[in-house]
């Protein structure tokens, strides 16, 4: 029979890591190198520490879920490596050498409006003046092709720096990739942590972000192995959490803010983003209505001891904007404009600040294009 490297991977989640308890694909020690010649199987498996007792009973494992699972004729005895997960992790600070500030955009729960106040903040950034990119890295959700108006798009592959990369999309200024790109947009993603891991990594470092100032990654909501990968590939300059005022929505924000200050990830909090603070009608713009609570993101802020970077309104425009593919952050007079703009100019400032407490000796420019 042929073998695949997904009958691979299936037949791995047979077997556990006696440490933790979980299979090793669910542990994230399967290696992205799988190599398949004819009957011969190689890969690699990724442990903690060169010395782990438990390599030699792992190895063993996985040989016989393999020839059990896939073909008993599969040539694997002798073919697992082993490789540590620091020789295998990339140096964070050695990718994207050419981004100035990599920004998180987060969220606790789904349904809060990450991926519109993900959109909205890069056109924002792009329109005062700064060279902007966005990697949608909700795997199993993205939206961000949709919200620029580019699901059709297929990104090709270009030569650069003596390697070939996978040349983002560019709309509004904005350079933009998303696993979208490349699936059915009317398919489900039906991936394994491992897989969706290993895409993400490819989307940030096989792609020709060139020179940035500013990357936002859109991450999936709540909290999972996408974030730890997010911060052992990359230097994050620091993480935004997206909530809506109402109780339920921040009992999840606070977690997430407690994720990013966490000893695993440990990544600075620049703020919140409370979205949805208030309804106001298009014939009644100088009223409020506050159906979801009122000033809720503002009071986590301040529980929580990180700034409130913007509180952005519930607003008809803002949800046609999404579904048009045209961010109401084009129009930056206009009041949803205005406080896309206030939000961007506010995380700027914050990183600026940032940098300056962290070098109190230099002045730190910012450029612009």
């Amino acid at each position: 029979m042929a073998i695949y490297p997904k009958l691979i991977i299936e037949a791995l989640t047979k077997v556990r890591y006696p440490g933790t308890g979980k299979n090793l694909v669910e542990a994230g020690m399967i290696d992205d190198d799988i190599r398949i010649e004819g009957n011969k199987v190689c890969f690699s498996l990724l442990f903690e520490k060169p010395n782990d007792p438990f390599i030699k009973s792992v190895i063993k494992a996985a040989e016989t879920a393999i020839l059990t699972y896939v073909d008993k004729e599969t040539d694997i005895k002798g073919n697992i490596s082993i490789v540590t997960r620091q020789q295998a992790r990339p140096e964070p600070d050695r990718l994207l050498p050419q981004v100035k500030n990599i920004i998180a955009v987060s969220s606790g729960k789904g349904g809060v409006g990450k991926s519109t106040v993900a959109a909205n903040l890069a056109v924002a950034l792009a329109q005062s003046g700064y060279h902007v990119g966005l990697l949608d890295a909700d795997i199993f959700g993205p939206s961000q092709p949709k919200m620029f108006q580019v699901e059709d798009v297929r990104p090709h592959m270009v030569e650069a720096d003596g390697r070939e990369l996978i040349e983002p999309a560019e709309k509004y200024g904005v350079k933009l990739l998303s696993i979208g790109f490349f699936v059915n947009k009317e398919d489900a993603v039906l991936w394994r942590g491992a897989m969706a891991s290993n895409a993400l990594k490819q989307l940030i470092a096989d792609a020709n972000w060139g020179e940035l100032d500013y990357f936002l990654i859109d991450l999936p909501p709540g909290t999972s192995d996408i974030h730890l990968t997010m911060v052992q590939t990359l230097a994050v300059t620091g993480a935004i959490v997206v909530t809506t005022p109402q109780d339920v929505a921040l009992a999840d924000a606070r977690k997430g803010v407690s994720m990013f200050m966490g000893d695993k990830i440990n990544v600075p909090v620049l703020g919140l983003i409370e979205n949805m603070a208030w309804f106001t009608p298009a014939e009644l713009p100088e009223n409020k209505y506050y159906i979801f609570g009122k000033d809720g993101g503002k009071r986590l802020a301040e529980e929580l001891n990180v700034p409130l970077l913007g509180q952005i309104p519930i607003v008809q425009s803002i949800r046609e904007g999404g579904d048009t593919g045209a961010p109401v952050a084009l129009n930056p007079d206009s009041m949803t404009g205005a406080a896309f703009r206030t939000l961007a100019e506010n995380i700027v400032a914050q990183i600026a600040y940032r940098n300056e407490r962290q070098a109190p000796t230099e002045r730190v420019h910012i450029a612009k294009k």
